[in-house]
């Protein structure tokens, strides 16, 4: 029986991802260990090992194995399940907004400004101004191109505040579900 039990514990998905995740540190300790002091034949190596480094990534994946223990992240996760639709629209319309804005600033600044050299330029201008990061990595210099800003700006607060009260009404129903369950 404890045999049956190791087994089903092995093939639990977090099980095969948590050794995918250390696999490549030990491959390549193995390997450097093997190599010496060969460092041209070590670099040749390491590369034949790209797979094993992209297993690296599962390493961030390991971080979910903690939301089933967590209360408040199920109920996070309960609370996204109920808004995908409106969720569903914010990514839509930022779709949206940001094909249209960063076009009309690359018809606007293209002439003028070299940081808008292509019309996907112009859309990464707008997704940073629409969310309000604001890297300042590119920056119109026109009139016209700062009176656009100004209004993507103003455009991008509307555009994240309205759906967090739909969100926030959601949360306040499933949380009260949540208590009446307990």
């Amino acid at each position: 029986k404890q045999w049956y039990q190791r087994r089903v514990r092995g093939r639990n998905m977090f099980n095969i991802l948590d050794i995918l995740s250390i696999l490549p540190f030990y491959v390549s300790l193995v390997t450097d260990l093997v190599n010496g002091d060969d460092v041209e034949e070590a670099h040749d190596q390491h590369r034949s090992y790209v797979v094993l480094r992209v297993c690296r990534i599962f390493r961030v994946i390991r971080v979910f194995k903690f939301i089933r223990h967590s209360q408040d992240l199920i109920l996070i996760i309960k609370v996204v399940g109920h808004a995908k639709k409106e969720l569903g629209l914010l990514v839509l319309l930022l779709f949206i907004f940001s094909v249209s804005f960063g076009s009309l600033m690359y018809y606007i600044e293209h002439a003028t400004n070299p940081q808008f050299n292509s019309i996907m330029q112009g859309c990464w201008w707008a997704i940073v101004t629409i969310t309000t990061i604001g890297y300042g990595d590119v920056v119109p210099q026109t009139w016209l191109g700062k009176i656009v800003g100004s209004f993507v700006l103003t455009l991008g607060i509307v555009f994240l505040a309205l759906p967090m009260t739909i969100i926030v009404g959601k949360f306040s129903n499933v949380y009260e579900k949540e208590k009446d369950r307990e």
